[in-house]
């Protein structure tokens, strides 16, 4: 398979896996996979993927009512897994394979609440030697306000 071939099809199941979780790396409907991702389905639920290639990807959801905390607030943990996802799927588009994280930072800085529009954009940041770092932000689509920064780096799992 050529380099384009391979790149369309990587990002094509990294849309796919952030729309529908239990999507697996081969890109089908994976039954079984319901249980293990039962909270990226939640964190994830309606998300509409406006752009994936080789390193970056662009992801749009509405904050959603069960995954506040008790001010209303969007979830601290429902972020931190939304960002998971991003940079699961944006390091998916260039290495093609499952990964696990070995250092990972999240940083808030403003508040989204239910009905709010965020988007999320993703990309590949460097890879060095068997580890990949990504970074995500998390902004407010009406506003652009920033509501959270994400680091990752990732190693082949």
């Amino acid at each position: 398979m050529g380099d384009e071939a391979r790149a369309r099809r990587l990002t094509a199941i990294a849309r796919k896996w952030l729309v529908d979780p239990r999507v697996g790396y081969s890109g089908d409907l994976n039954p079984a996979a319901s249980e293990r991702q039962e909270l990226s389905c939640m964190v994830m639920a309606g998300a509409r993927v406006s752009l994936a290639e080789p390193g970056r990807v662009v992801c749009s959801l509405s904050v959603r009512a069960p995954l506040t905390d008790a001010e209303g607030r969007w979830h601290a943990g429902a972020v931190a897994a939304a960002v998971d996802n991003m940079c699961s799927a944006v390091v998916f588009t260039v290495e093609g394979a499952p990964t696990v994280t070995v250092q990972y930072s999240l940083s808030y800085f403003s508040p989204a609440h239910p009905d709010d529009e965020v988007e999320m954009e993703g990309r590949v940041v460097s890879r060095k030697g068997k580890l990949t770092s990504a970074a995500v932000e998390v902004r407010k689509k009406k506003s652009g306000e920033l509501v959270a920064i994400g680091r990752q780096w990732v190693t082949a799992a």
